[in-house]
């Protein structure tokens, strides 16, 4: 008998967690209610504060879902297959994921840049292969993408570590393996694997929010709103503008 679950098997939990689990949108509204009423911050902290927040609650809504369905993941540190996978981030995300970087401690934030510089050296030739994928329309461009074995552009290889986790991108946090952890090194696309992207509405909903009541009431800088939530690339895109 095998210690991991089976595809059936997470298939029916899967059922459970939409049969018996409502979203928390309350956990997503108070973050923005906080962070609006916070006279402290300008409108670019908020805006930056909310990004981290509201991962962590993503993150947090994840976990309550695996509560009430008996989940246990089977993904582990070190275990890096599905940072392989294209990541797709909109303007605003990456903006912030950039400034976050820029505020980091120093030997941290020279890590980064470093690690970047090289990694954009190093993949060259992949990246302009895959640049222009279009991951929301060309049915194939996921496969295509993952096939190619390029890394994300913030994974140390020396450690199979995240070099951003506490700010990795959304959907970093919503791919879930509960099998067999072969499952992800046998098959460039595992059927087995589970995503909660659908959180993605409520993470964006929220920011959104605040935003919109930012735009009207206050002065925002380094977003562009409404147009950097709607213009939306490769994470690859992304970081290789902050290098140059």
């Amino acid at each position: 008998m095998s210690e991991f679950m089976s595809y059936d098997e997470i298939l029916v939990k899967c059922q459970e967690i939409n049969t018996k689990y409502e979203i928390n949108q309350e956990r997503f509204d108070e973050i923005v209610d906080c962070i609006i009423d916070n006279e402290e911050m300008s409108a670019d902290e908020k805006i930056a504060k909310a990004f981290e927040r509201l991962l962590q609650a993503v993150n947090k809504e994840i976990g309550d879902m695996e509560t009430t369905a008996r989940l246990q993941p089977t993904c582990q540190m070190g275990c890096a297959f599905c940072c392989y996978f294209p990541i797709v981030t909109n303007k605003m995300e990456a903006r912030l994921i950039k400034d976050a970087i820029g505020k980091m401690p120093e030997n941290r934030k020279s890590f980064i840049e470093n690690h970047l510089l090289n990694y954009y050296q190093t993949y060259q030739d992949k990246i302009n292969d895959l640049h222009d994928l279009d991951i929301a329309t060309d049915p194939d461009a996921k496969y295509t993408y993952k096939k190619a074995n390029l890394p994300c552009p913030f994974l140390n290889l020396e450690t199979n570590a995240c070099t951003i986790y506490e700010i990795r991108p959304l959907p970093c946090r919503t791919y879930v393996n509960y099998t067999d952890p072969k499952v992800c090194a046998e098959n460039v696309m595992p059927k087995e694997t589970i995503s909660y992207e659908f959180l993605y509405q409520e993470y964006m909903g929220a920011m959104n929010e605040l935003l919109q009541y930012l735009y009207e009431n206050e002065k925002i800088e380094n977003v562009d709103y409404p147009g950097d939530l709607y213009q939306e690339d490769l994470l690859i895109n992304w970081m290789k503008e902050a290098v140059r």
